[in-house]
């Protein structure tokens, strides 16, 4: 069955109208890429201020606790959902690490290699591959 001239124009029409969209989609998964890389920065800073006080003080607080493990966790989700899985499965174990300090032993810890300096090197890599 041949195309119509009015078929040629309501198929480009269409086409034309998915690649912006898929334009926009990429787009917008790139800012919440970028925002949630931000966030991981932004919490690895926040728990190195409460591992210097608890070092400072000797005095560890639960609610603090509870809410890096909050983060942790929250920043693990967003991250698998963006498909950042390297990233969020290291945000997940933090999260869980907070919530439980004795869940993992110390080779599960050195393996899955957890430390704020590799999470917030990891977080610097992909933002600078995204700004590329």
């Amino acid at each position: 069955m041949p195309v119509t001239q009015k078929g040629w124009e309501v198929l480009f029409t269409h086409l034309v109208r998915w690649l912006a969209n898929l334009r926009r989609a990429r787009q917008q998964r790139k800012q919440e890429s970028i925002a949630a890389l931000r966030d991981v920065v932004k919490v690895v800073r926040r728990t190195n201020v409460y591992m210097r006080h608890v070092h400072e003080r000797n005095k560890r607080s639960v609610k603090q606790e509870q809410v890096l493990s909050a983060l942790w966790t929250d920043l693990g989700f967003r991250l698998k959902d963006l498909g950042l899985y390297k990233l969020a499965k290291r945000c997940e174990i933090r999260g869980a690490q907070w919530a439980d300090p004795a869940r993992y032993d110390d080779t599960f810890l050195t393996r899955a290699d957890i430390s704020l300096e590799t999470i917030e090197r990891l977080a610097r890599q992909t933002l600078n591959e995204i700004d590329r």
